[in-house]
């Protein structure tokens, strides 16, 4: 069966019901300052989640975010790694913490496919937990390691994947997620085998990238960044039918031949399903500040990232819409776990 263009998650998509958004409070659906002026939230540390590894593509949002935050609050917001079974084990954990405000989940659009992949999650994306921003929504790009493949540019890469069936690989942030997916998507699209290797989240699988123990990954641009500027990684490729600013050089899908290629990675912010209101709307205000400081804005821009602007209410549809989205890219791909 062939994945339709339809069925994947799309960067015009995203960009319209951002577009969506609109700056008054009924578009945002915040309380007033008012209603929660005098609260005292935060008045200590905020926990957050991070269900991947330290040095993945939630970690290239969440620790800026958090140097910000303290800024901003004079309060720490400390991220708590805890990675494995593509990020639904520190997902489960997330589900279960005390909703007291002080502890918070940073998933990623991994979390919208999970529910297809694994069968008896312990937990549920849209019931346990309370949308509260989405942080950043970044393209996905083909990268390869230079020394083991030296190929100057997509077409000569193509060509020797689809001489040497099997002989490629690539690695992922685990089964199931966004990196597998377009993994297997771009096989599909491009009549191609390459062996899937899933790791416990996209910093372990970069890692074995830059060693040369992997051959290439379908990555999201905010892990990948820095190591293309250092010339650790090539891209090849970047995911839709536009260039990505931070990255002129690098061509995209339609431009080599592959019109309907669009992956996307977001990044969003979860409270616990019990997290007062008020503490909610606190969140949400200042996760909104951080966003639009200049030192914000300059480490988004370099990861080829855009800050989502959606009110939690128009979050929490957009996960729903990517549940039933990405139930329908599984189907269709017949990806499982390894």
């Amino acid at each position: 069966m062939t994945i339709t263009s339809d069925a994947m998650h799309s960067r015009r998509d995203l960009l319209q019901l951002m577009g969506k958004a609109t700056a008054g409070a009924a578009g945002l659906g915040l309380l007033s300052s008012a209603a929660y002026g005098q609260s005292a939230w935060p008045a200590k540390p905020v926990s957050v989640i991070v269900p991947f590894p330290a040095g993945g593509g939630t970690d290239a949002f969440a620790r800026p975010l958090g140097a910000q935050f303290a800024k901003l609050t004079g309060k720490q917001l400390i991220i708590d790694n805890r990675g494995g079974a593509g990020g639904t084990l520190g997902a489960s954990l997330a589900a279960k913490v005390a909703p007291d405000g002080y502890n918070l989940f940073m998933g990623a659009v991994h979390h919208t496919i999970a529910p297809s992949m694994y069968p008896k999650l312990d937990y549920d994306i849209e019931k346990d937990f309370i949308p509260l921003a989405l942080l950043a929504n970044v393209p996905q790009v083909l990268v390869v390691n230079p020394k083991t493949m030296p190929f100057a540019d997509f077409k000569s890469f193509i060509e020797a994947v689809r001489k040497t069936p099997g002989k490629y690989n690539y690695g992922s942030a685990g089964a199931g997620t966004s990196h597998h997916l377009a993994g297997e998507l771009f096989k599909q699209q491009t009549k191609t085998f390459i062996t899937h290797i899933p790791y416990r989240g996209a910093g372990p699988a970069l890692q074995d990238l830059i060693a040369g123990s992997v051959d290439m990954m379908f990555d999201g641009l905010g892990s990948s960044a820095s190591h293309i500027k250092g010339g650790r990684i090539k891209a090849l490729m970047v995911s839709g039918t536009k260039r990505n600013p931070a990255f002129p050089d690098v061509p995209s899908a339609a431009e080599v031949g592959l019109p309907d290629y669009t992956v996307t990675t977001w990044y969003g912010m979860w409270a616990p399903k019990g997290t007062p209101a008020d503490v909610q709307a606190r969140a949400v205000e200042e996760f909104r500040k951080a966003a639009a400081t200049e030192e914000l804005k300059a480490i988004w821009a370099s990861n080829g990232a855009e800050f989502g602007n959606l009110s939690p209410q128009q979050f929490g549809s957009f996960v729903s819409s990517e549940v039933k989205r990405w139930a329908e890219v599984v189907k269709a791909s017949g990806a499982k776990l390894e």
